[in-house]
Formats: C-alpha cells, sequence, structure tokens
C-alpha cells in the first residue's frame, strides 16, 4: 500500500527521501524499527504518518515518548497546523488542562500524543494505556531522542530505561525508535535497552554535505568567535542564527555579553538560568531571526529551527556523538552552514580529568577515553574531515576530498614533532628524577625554551641538562604536542591537581623514537578565503531559491506576513510555512489556489487556511 496520498494531503510533499518510504511501510504494517537519520533528514515523518495511517485504520492514538517538554508545544501546534489532531501532556499544562488531554486520550479523540518518559512509566499512565491496549486503541510509540536510553551515548537519562515496559506490557503494539546518533556501541546497547533485537534497523547516511567542518587552534576564543561571526555570518541581509556551545554557566554569561557589546544579539541559555527566563529565551530563539543562543550542551535536543548558520564550539565536547548531534542543529533546511569549533590543550586536560574523576567504573572510564581520542584525532586530522567524521559512524566517504571542510579547502601545513615530543618527555622525567614532584605544561616548556622565570630559579631546573635544547620551537608548537602526548596516552594529567603532567607506560615507545608525532602547523584562514572558497554563504544569498527582484519582494512580502501569522499563533514561523516553501511561492508568482497546489509544503489544510492570504500577498507585490 501506498502512504504517498497522507504524505501529499497532510504535509503537501510529493514524494518520500531517502529511506522514509520503507520506514513508513514497515511500521505501518505493524513492524518495529530502529531509525538512524541525521538531523534535518525528516525522522518525524517516519512516525506521525504510520500514526495517521494507523489510526484511519482504526487503530486508535500513537505515544510519541520525547524528552523535549519545553518544545512539546511547538511540535504539537506544527502538527495542527497541517490538519492533525495532537495534544500532550506534561508538567506546562494546569491540572485542568492535563484533564481535558486525558479525557480526549481515553475516547480516542486525537492521533498523537506526545509525553516525557518519566509520564509515561508512571502507575497512572499505564494503567491509561492499559484501557487503550485493551480496546485496541494503541497504534504505535515512538521513541524519540532513543539514544538517551543509552549509557554509551552522549545525552544519558536514566529515564529512559524503565521504557522496556512498553515491549513487555503491550505487545504487537509497534515501536520505532529514532535518534540522529548512535556510534555502533550505543546502537548495540539501544537494541538491548529496549528489546529491539527483532526490529528492523534503518540506518542513514551520517553525512550532511551543506556543513563545513572548521577546527582552529585556541589563542583568543572570544576574539576569533566574534571574528568568525562577523567575518562569515554578518552582512548585507542581517545577522545570521547560531549556538555557541561553551562548556561552563560563567563561560555562557560571559561570550553573550561579550557578542552583544560587539553589537551581535545574543541570548544566554544554561540550567542555572530561572526557568521562565531559560523558556524566554528558547522561544525568542526559535521565533526571531537573527538571534545567536551562546549555551551549555543543556540546550538543542530537539531543536527544529532550519535556519541556524552556523554552530560553534568554545570547548571541546566529550565526544564524537556530542559533537556531531551539536553541529547537526545547523543547516537543517539544506542550505550552507558552518560547524567552528575552537581547542586547546586545556581542553584535551580538562575532559580526560573529568573522565578520570568519574565515579564510574574503570570499563566505562575506557570507553569514554575511546571516545575522547576518537575527538581528539578528529581535531587534530590533517586530511577531509568529513570522512574521519563518517568513519568513525562505520560509514565510508566515497571521495579522499570533500571540498567543504578546512583540510580540504586550504591543505595545512604539517610538521614532524617527534624531536620535541622527546624533548618534552625527557623533560618531564629529570625534573621528577631530581625533585620527585610533577609540575605543569608551562613550567615543563619553560624550561625547555631557556626561559629563566622565577619558578625555574625556585627549584634549579636552570640546571637540568634539558633547559634551552627547544628554545627553536614556540609555546604553540609545544603545546599542539602536548596535546597529541596526552591523546595518546603517552602523557597522564594528575586527577589531584588538574594540571600537573607525568610519564606513562605509553611514553617509552616515543622516548626510544619508536612512535612518530606529526601535527598541523597553526595557520590562520585568511578573510579573503571566505568568498573564495563559500560558493553560497548564507549572508550572500538570502533565499534556498534563486529569485529575480520581483521575486525578492515577494519573498519579503511573505516572510513579514508568515511573521505576524506565527505571532498570532505563538509558534515559530517555520512551523507555518518554511523558507523553501515561501521561496516556491514567490518564484512562482501564483494568481490563483490551482497554481499553489503542488508547492512543497502545502498541504490540504494549509491551502485551505492560508491559500487566500497567500496570493493577496503575492498580488501586492508589483
Amino acid at each position: 500500500m501506498s502512504y504517498l496520498p497522507i504524505l501529499r494531503e497532510v504535509f503537501g510533499y510529493d514524494a518520500f527521501r531517502g529511506p522514509q518510504e520503507a520506514i513508513v511501510n514497515h511500521v505501518c504494517a505493524g513492524g518495529d524499527a530502529l531509525v538512524l537519520m541525521p538531523t534535518g533528514g525528516g525522522k518525524s515523518l517516519c512516525y506521525q504518518i504510520p500514526a495517521i495511517a494507523r489510526q484511519r485504520a482504526g487503530h486508535g492514538i500513537a505515544v510519541v515518548i520525547s524528552p523535549l517538554i519545553a518544545l512539546m508545544h511547538d511540535q504539537v501546534g506544527a502538527l495542527h497546523e497541517a490538519g492533525v489532531e495532537a495534544a500532550f501532556l506534561n508538567s506546562s499544562l494546569s491540572g485542568e488542562d492535563a484533564n481535558a488531554v486525558e479525557q480526549r486520550m481515553r475516547r480516542s479523540d486525537m492521533t498523537l500524543l506526545y509525553a516525557a518518559p518519566e509520564r509515561v512509566t508512571t502507575p497512572r499512565f499505564l494503567a491509561q494505556l492499559d484501557d487503550l491496549y485493551a480496546q485496541g486503541h494503541l497504534s504505535l510509540f515512538a521513541i524519540d531522542e532513543a539514544h538517551c536510553v543509552s549509557q554509551w551515548g552522549h545525552d544519558f537519562r536514566p529515564e529512559y530505561r524503565a521504557l522496556t515496559v512498553l515491549h513487555e506490557r503491550y505487545a504487537g503494539v509497534p515501536r520505532i525508535a529514532l535518534t540522529a546518533t548512535a556510534d555502533a556501541t550505543t546502537r548495540a546497547d539501544i537494541v538491548e535497552r529496549l528489546q529491539l533485537e527483532d526490529a528492523q534497523q534503518f540506518v542513514s547516511s551520517f553525512d550532511r554535505p551543506n556543513i563545513r567542518y572548521t577546527i582552529i587552534e585556541k589563542k583568543d576564543a572570544s576574539t576569533q568567535l566574534l571574528r568568525f561571526i562577523q567575518r562569515e555570518h554578518t552582512g548585507p541581509y542581517g545577522q545570521d542564527s547560531g549556538i555557541v556551545y561553551c562548556q561552563s554557566r560563567k563561560r555562557v554569561e560571559e561570550v553573550a555579553q561579550l557578542l552583544c557589546d560587539a553589537g551581535i544579539a545574543a541570548l544566554p541559555y544554561h540550567a542555572g538560568l530561572v526557568q521562565t527566563t531559560r523558556q524566554n529565551n528558547q522561544n525568542r530563539f526559535l521565533r526571531e531571526e537573527g538571534l545567536v543562543m551562546v549555551a551549555t550542551i543543556a540546550f538543542g535536543m530537539g531543536i527544529d529551527k532550519p535556519d541556524v548558520r552556523f554552530v560553534a564550539h568554545l570547548d571541546m565536547p566529550k565526544n564524537i556523538e556530542g559533537y556531531y548531534q551539536e553541529t547537526g542543529r545547523a543547516g537543517r533546511d539544506g542550505q550552507s552552514a558552518d560547524a567552528w569549533m575552537a581547542y586547546g590543550l586545556n581542553d584535551v586536560v580538562n575532559q580526560r580529568r573529568m573522565i578520570d574523576e568519574s565515579p564510574a567504573a574503570e570499563d566505562f572510564k575506557q570507553v569514554m577515553r575511546g571516545k575522547l581520542d576518537a575527538l581528539l584525532a578528529l581535531a587534530e586530522a590533517t586530511d577531509c574531515r568529513r570522512a574521519r567524521l563518517l568513519g568513525y559512524f562505520g560509514e565510508t566517504y566515497p571521495k579522499m576530498k570533500c571540498g567543504n571542510c578546512d583540510n580540504c579547502l586550504q591543505a595545512p601545513q604539517i610538521w614532524d614533532g617527534t624531536e620535541a615530543a622527546r624533548m618534552l618527555l625527557s623533560t618531564i622525567y629529570r625534573i621528577h628524577q631530581q625533585d620527585g614532584k610533577t609540575f605543569g605544561a608551562g613550567h615543563v616548556m619553560d624550561i625547555l625554551r631557556g626561559k629563566d622565570t622565577e619558578k625555574v630559579q625556585q627549584y634549579g631546573h636552570a640546571s637540568l641538562s634539558t633547559f634551552g635544547i627547544g628554545a627553536q620551537f614556540t609555546e604553540q608548537q609545544l603545546r599542539g604536542v602536548l596535546r597529541q602526548l596526552i591523546a595518546l596516552g603517552a602523557l597522564g594529567v594528575d586527577a589531584q591537581t588538574f594540571s600537573t603532567l607525568y610519564l606513562t607506560e605509553g611514553s617509552r615507545a616515543v622516548l626510544k623514537g619508536e612512535t612518530s608525532i606529526r601535527l598541523r602547523a597553526s595557520v590562520s584562514t585568511p578573510a579573503a578565503s571566505k568568498s573564495k572558497s563559500r560558493a553560497s554563504g548564507s549572508v550572500h544569498k538570502p533565499t534556498p531559491t534563486p529569485l529575480d527582484a520581483t521575486g525578492q519582494a515577494r519573498f519579503d512580502a511573505l516572510k513579514a506576513w508568515r511573521g505576524e501569522v506565527a505571532k498570532s499563533h505563538n509558534l515559530p514561523a517555520y512551523v507555518i510555512f518554511h523558507d523553501a516553501t515561501l521561496a516556491a511561492i514567490a518564484k512562482a508568482g501564483p494568481t490563483n489556489l490551482d497554481s499553489l497546489q503542488g508547492i512543497a509544503g502545502i498541504g490540504v489544510k494549509k491551502l485551505e487556511a492560508y491559500g487566500q492570504e497567500v496570493l493577496r500577498v503575492v498580488a501586492t507585490v508589483e
């Protein structure tokens, strides 16, 4: 059976993308599924269409389990705009409103119900599900952000573990688990924890070809970030929307203020803010254009804003899954976007420290160290970053160069840091031999470069045989060598002092010359390279479809109209129509409802609700 009519009628699209159709067919037929699909790949349709189809076939309600309480309102609002009956149950509802939703639920008077995992597994909610199940009115369970069930994932949430009850209690009700990010270890854990051993797995390509990956060495991170935004994401059409991730709440506040002081509209987001402030900032980011959200990783999961033009990291994430998930929030509309990260020696030291200090079992720590090492390898890579990133998820990139990462666009200079590495390790060895103590990176580098500082004098370290033998190396070069030595496990970081360095078993191979250290030279990309290498930056290309002057005027008028409608409905503008739909309307210049039909993103309900208004707006532009 084809479910294309539902896709066209409800969502206004003529064709499924990638594996969507196969997933829809499988779940509609009652099968379980595990879906790995990148952000922006259309995961939600994979359960929304089966929910509609199975509801029409008399199977009742689909329950969507999502951790995103703050975003359920917008998700349900988007379904209402498309003519689908949906509701949510979460703590934002008053008791009266929650009771009204529960009554509708008992009557099966909706197609989809969104709820958080901690609510789904309460005795009260399970009793309500029991009643629906007894009547044959449970059509399917959709478990969104399924990586949250895995301790190996980047966003583990214990409450997801209790969702095994769905398989045990409601046999025969299909389950679809979805995530944008899971390596092989996390994927296996999802299957085991959710008892999806018999589920069909649908794994899409992890490639996001529209995202440009750039990773630079930290010098003055705040200034580097400011320069990046000003050069790449501020232009004749205004400032782009973006997300900046920082590790600490304090840093979030500082960076948000720095950007505001520089004339860049920015908002902070972290768990320490008052809940109403946090929610207001999130709502503004979703509903307004040209805002930068500066946040901890508490922000972002499930953010559907399609026009995020960049995601920047001022601190290194814990692993590649986190990096991929966070950078994947850029460019959901398929237009060009940037993933930019600055990292340095302190990032490596801090991440190692957090793992070593963790109360977790040693086998868990080893897995986490391996994941961090993979991210460090990506950061230090001198070859195609996209190929490295995809390789981590078990996907082979078919080309040597992607043409859309910093290494492919401007080949880095390479230098052999093996000699410097041996000098650094020898210095640490001799310090310990003389004093029986460990010291930090700065002191070790001062000795090697022959800097007779007060501390060097205090400990008599100018007398060491390695004093001054590395004077030809810059501090920046030596920091790069230290990063790699720590990443290789050839240097340890003391968990008590958080900063001092000590030799490990892995040091021996480097000291003997059995392991070589090759590094990228630090090369700053000239500002001019932007215009040469970026074929279509957002600051140069305001719409997804090339438009002439009249078309651009229509597009601008339609965006203004859409903004007013969205504001009156208390929804983000893209929920009404995506930019791509507005651009297609602006280009076509429709004069009647028939000519609006067939434009991607205009389903039956939206044509009925907005068709005449859209034609009116188009007609006002000469």
